[in-house]
């Protein structure tokens, strides 16, 4: 991702540090101070001005603080309008300038998943926080692990896949384990089941986390109008306990849990500039650059916002990222999304053909309005 041309200050002497403060903006901003040699000291604050002032002021005797007075000869600097904003900045210039060191820089903590390992004959889960190359689905990003663990658990009891963790050699003499004697796995490592019909039932898991459970609800709430059609009513009694049961199990998915490729939307945010918004497109788990939109009033013949963010988004293409570019782009997503305070809005929608354009409208005016009371 391609950051905007920074702003600069420049000065060789302390006193003209003083004076070149005075030009910096006191909000919010992603900042460099470079030196004549060496790497930059890269820094994130809410008022720059009163940050650098504080960098590049006279040392006050054997004070342990840092100070770069007499190192500094440039600053460059990007104002931003938003903790999202701020977040992307400074991963991008600590991946640039900080390559081995860059996650531990940005405190960049990676979120959990749930991942089906489909490259295995008989393919399980696992709780993971690395997303591979091979052949799997990955349903998150998760709060914590407890919750990632606790929906791996739960979702596991509505099927009949395995979930010991070895590599299965099948043979009849195998002892099996508990889920086997309680009817929760099919039992492959007996050869009970062979290759193909446990293919079947892995099939089903794949749909469920696909549709984030709508697959599994359609087909008990199908079962369950056909019991109750044929006057079975028992059965019909029980496949809605079971649909009750499907629906506890997705609530305990996060707000944000779902297949990652299938992991598209948008977040609102405000920017450094008056009467902008930034629009900041995520497309199957990869972030875009952000869109700048403009409500400033237009003279002549003006556009709708509605038209507008139509041929914003007609330009838009899944970004080809790999997988550890991938993984921090949903790790920067669920820091800001799961934080106590969330700057912006999220809209989530399937594929940009499904895009909810009449929510994002009023997603910008919300967001609009919302800095605005802020600002008076």
């Amino acid at each position: 991702m391609e950051l905007p041309e920074a702003a600069t200050l420049e000065a060789e002497t302390g006193e003209e540090w003083d004076r070149a403060l005075l030009n910096a903006p006191a909000g919010p901003a992603v900042f460099l101070v470079w030196a004549r040699e060496g790497a930059p000291y890269l820094g994130r604050t809410e008022s720059l001005r009163r940050r650098l002032s504080r960098l590049l002021r006279p040392p006050a005797g054997l004070s342990k603080m840092l100070n770069l007075r007499e190192l500094a000869r440039r600053v460059d600097y990007w104002a931003v309008g938003s903790r999202l904003e701020a977040a992307v900045y400074a991963y991008v210039l600590a991946r640039r300038h900080f390559p081995d060191v860059y996650r531990s820089l940005v405190k960049l903590r990676l979120p959990h998943y749930v991942k089906l390992i489909l490259s295995n004959p008989f393919p399980r889960t696992q709780v993971t926080v690395r997303l591979g190359g091979g052949r799997s689905l990955y349903y998150g990003p998760f709060r914590t692990r407890t919750a990632a663990e606790r929906f791996e658990s739960e979702f596991l009891d509505l099927f009949q896949i395995r979930r010991c963790r070895e590599d299965l050699e099948p043979s009849p003499l195998y002892p099996g384990c508990i889920y086997g004697e309680m009817n929760r796995c099919l039992r492959p490592c007996q050869q009970v089941v062979g290759v193909e019909e446990y293919a079947s039932e892995v099939a089903r898991v794949v749909r469920f986390l696909e549709t984030r459970g709508e697959s599994l609800l359609r087909a008990v709430a199908a079962a369950r109008d056909r019991s109750s059609e044929e006057l079975d009513f028992e059965e019909a009694a029980r496949q809605h306990a079971r649909w009750q049961r499907v629906q506890e199990v997705i609530r305990l998915s996060d707000e944000l849990a779902c297949d990652i490729d299938r992991l598209y939307g948008v977040a609102v945010t405000t920017s450094s500039v008056r009467d902008e918004i930034l629009l900041w497109f995520m497309l199957a788990g990869g972030w875009q650059a952000p869109r700048r939109l403009s409500l400033a009033v237009e003279v002549g013949r003006p556009v709708s916002l509605d038209r507008r963010l139509r041929e914003l988004a007609s330009e838009l293409r899944p970004a080809r990222l790999s997988a550890a570019e991938r993984q921090e782009h949903l790790a920067l997503l669920a820091r800001w999304y799961y934080a106590s305070h969330r700057d912006g809005e999220w809209i989530p929608f399937s594929s940009l053909e499904a895009l909810p354009y009449r929510r994002l409208v009023n997603a910008v005016h919300r967001v609009r309005a919302a800095r605005g009371t802020q600002s008076s």
